[in-house]
């Protein structure tokens, strides 16, 4: 604080009520924040809810703790290795075990011994088990002279060394993550799970009642839950912490806890930043998704085998419209970017004060905003030969198997970052996963591909001439997929066992579109990583220490799915002049339902009716804040207790991405006691009650 005049505390000052929550005391922070749990701002906690996390209660809350390799988090709550998670974050593994004779996904499923637990093709757990501080090793790569794009580069490669040191030493897996846009530079330890298996999945028309029309909103009656096991050496896993349960534990106005792993947030982005996701980002997600949306439902509709094969793809896309809808519509708000806007005025009018900030910082944003300028000018070509590509499963195959013998004869430091040695475990097990693979599905993304592809840069591009080869894009799809073997794990170890040789002379349809459009994903992602992911991060790292002037360290980073801890209050909401009370009950439930699809109960839960007591509680909202990555989170009572598990926000959550309120903005989670509920009186769980410690039903 010393080594910069005044100014900063006008702006501390300024930047707090900029912040501050509607309604809330100027300056106040809330329960704003997705900590790391090696920064937890326990005396914050302590001011506001009278309690004080201790270091051992925080490493009990860590190592129950567990991250989805597919996008969620979950929890242990057995010391046998049982896992908690949603069911829209297990739906990948349900769908995968699912087939035209057991569709799990409308059944439900539920293993009552050890032998019936169905092992997922591809999933990986991890657990953390450590966090080191790496920012002068990272840094002491860079040189002076270094440009923008050379510094990213050196970083990179730093950070390849040090995780592939990590992981031969200790046998972890082993990530150096990036917080506050390499400001900081922590090294990740991870004790990882890769064989998982199916305990327990309610159907999904309870686990997602109400459908698309009640996404994101409240109040909810949502059983949206799922058990795994987790083995090792064929056996399930002991482990020393997991969560215990109290379905009794929280009230109104209680302090309740959030440990999950958010996905990303844009609070610290600039106002250039913002208004490029405004601009160019989010109308072009919105409109390829809406476009494949389409596809999928007209698929589905083609008869109840296309509509099982889509329905978590439906499920998946409807959610990331809804989604991005409401992001955009924040962005969209006048009133939400004048607050943005004020925000960063006050950090430059502070650095524009000081001679020394001004030299030092000054020059960051003007670098940021020219870099978002050129990239709208490639943002959809990058899109389109990059992860666009990759969401054709035979795609995403080929291009492993184009890719992995040419960066693997490479040094580890100089690799596309997804191919160095301390990610290869990963990389192959879903390369050679057994999940089916349907190619009526992969023929629909990549004919939405190719449209786009054609009618965004023109028949002419000589890529695109090349890949249409004069055909419709349903039709070069369609031979594309036809004429591809990769379906069969056999091919693909054949072909990654028989390296660049094999590859090379491979005659396989789809490796030979890897092939054709490899050198131009390749330059589109060296032109991003140099010219826009560089700026950002070298700029954003100035902003950062700016920001640390002011605060310290004492803040928390942008979510980078990495593990976080977020506190807060059980705690309703009026919306609209309606009072939401804070938690719902099973009489709501059949009170809402009418018999009619999103709105239509499974028949055992009409059976069940008589057996449940109406009035237990069903899901509830709180204020801890969260972003999507943190489905499946628990949530847990000041005493450590398992009390629920997140598994939504509501539609005023979803602006908090960019700045955190908590006026109306809620966490929506299943209620412990509910859980409970239908684990005894519906499915009549014996086996996963007695692993929780509850009576089975009798």
């Amino acid at each position: 604080m010393t080594r910069y005049n005044s100014a900063l505390m006008s702006f501390a000052i300024l930047l707090a009520a900029a912040l501050a929550p509607i309604g809330s005391e100027q300056g106040a922070w809330a329960d704003e924040g997705m900590w790391t749990f090696d920064n937890f701002p326990k005396q914050l906690v302590q001011r506001h809810y009278g309690f004080t996390p201790t270091d051992a209660w925080l490493d009990h809350i860590r190592l129950a703790s567990v991250r989805f390799n597919n996008g969620g988090s979950g929890a242990f709550v057995s010391s046998e290795g049982l896992v908690m998670t949603n069911h829209h974050v297990g739906s990948d593994c349900i769908h995968e075990l699912s087939s035209s004779t057991h569709d799990y996904m409308a059944e439900g499923f539920y293993a009552s011994t050890r032998e019936q637990e169905a092992k997922c093709p591809n999933l990986e757990l991890n657990v953390l088990v450590g966090i080191e501080d790496v920012t002068a090793a990272v840094n002491a790569a860079v040189r002076p002279e270094m440009d923008a794009a050379a510094r990213n580069t050196a970083q990179k490669a730093a950070m390849a060394r040090l995780e592939k040191e990590c992981a031969s030493r200790t046998g972890l897996r082993c990530d150096v993550v990036t917080l506050f846009e390499g400001g900081v530079f922590d090294l990740y330890r991870y004790k990882k799970y890769t064989d998982v298996r199916l305990v327990f999945a309610p159907e999904a028309d309870i686990a997602f009642y109400g459908g698309d029309p009640d996404n994101f909103t409240y109040p909810r009656y949502d059983v949206d839950i799922a058990f795994f096991h987790v083995y090792e050496s064929n056996k399930p896993a002991r482990v020393d912490h997991y969560l215990t349960w109290n379905p009794n534990g929280i009230a109104e106005g209680d302090v309740i806890f959030v440990s999950g792993n958010p996905g990303s947030t844009s609070r610290q982005e600039t106002l250039a930043q913002l208004e490029f996701a405004r601009d160019v980002q989010q109308p072009e997600i919105l409109r390829a998704l809406r476009a494949r949306l389409a596809l999928l439902r007209q698929f589905a509709a083609r008869g109840p085998e296309q509509a099982r094969i889509a329905r978590d793809e439906i499920f998946s896309y409807e959610n990331s419209i809804k989604a991005y809808a409401g992001l955009q519509a924040g962005l969209l708000d006048h009133s939400f970017m004048a607050r943005r806007a004020a925000v960063e005025k006050a950090l430059r009018d502070a650095v524009a004060a000081d001679p020394k900030m001004k030299q030092e910082f000054g020059g960051a944003w003007d670098a940021i905003a020219a870099a978002e300028k050129k990239y709208a000018g490639f943002y959809v070509e990058h899109r389109l030969f990059g992860f666009r590509l990759l969401q054709s499963k035979l795609f995403a195959f080929a291009r492993d198997l184009t890719r992995l013998p040419v960066e693997l004869a490479k040094p580890n430091e100089q690799r596309l970052r997804e191919y160095r040695d301390s990610n290869l475990d990963s990389l192959k097990q879903e390369l050679f996963s057994e999940a089916p693979v349907y190619d009526a599905l992969d023929t629909i993304l990549l004919t939405q591909v190719f449209t786009e592809m054609r009618d965004t840069l023109g028949p002419q591009d000589p890529t695109v001439k090349q890949v249409l080869a004069g055909r419709a894009p349903a039709h070069a799809a369609e031979a594309y997929v036809k004429g591809s073997k990769l379906a069969s794990v056999a091919e693909r170890k054949r072909l990654f066992e028989g390296g660049q040789k094999a590859v090379e002379s491979s005659t396989d349809t789809m490796i030979a579109l890897a092939r054709l459009v490899d050198a131009k994903s390749r330059e589109l992602r060296r032109r991003y990583e140099d010219e826009v992911q560089a700026v950002e991060r070298s700029s954003g790292t100035l902003l950062a220490r700016a920001l640390f002037a002011v605060r310290g360290k004492d803040t928390y980073p942008e979510a980078t799915f990495t593990l976080r801890l977020s506190f807060g209050a059980v705690k309703g909401y009026v919306d609209e002049g309606r009072p939401r009370r804070w938690y719902t009950t099973f009489y709501g439930l059949y009170e809402n339902s009418v018999g009619i699809p999103p709105y239509k109960l499974p028949q055992r839960w009409l059976d069940k009716k008589a057996a449940l007591h109406l009035d237990t509680p069903f899901n509830f909202v709180s204020t801890p804040d969260i972003t999507g990555g943190n489905s499946g989170s628990p949530v847990i009572n000041r005493n450590g207790e398992l009390v629920g598990i997140v598994f939504d926000g509501n539609l005023q959550q979803i602006p908090n991405d960019f700045l955190y309120t908590d006026e109306q903005a809620r966490t929506v989670a299943v209620h412990a006691a509910g859980i409970l509920e239908a684990l005894r009186k519906v499915y009549a769980a014996d086996a996963v009650l007695r692993e929780l410690r509850f009576a089975a039903s009798h």
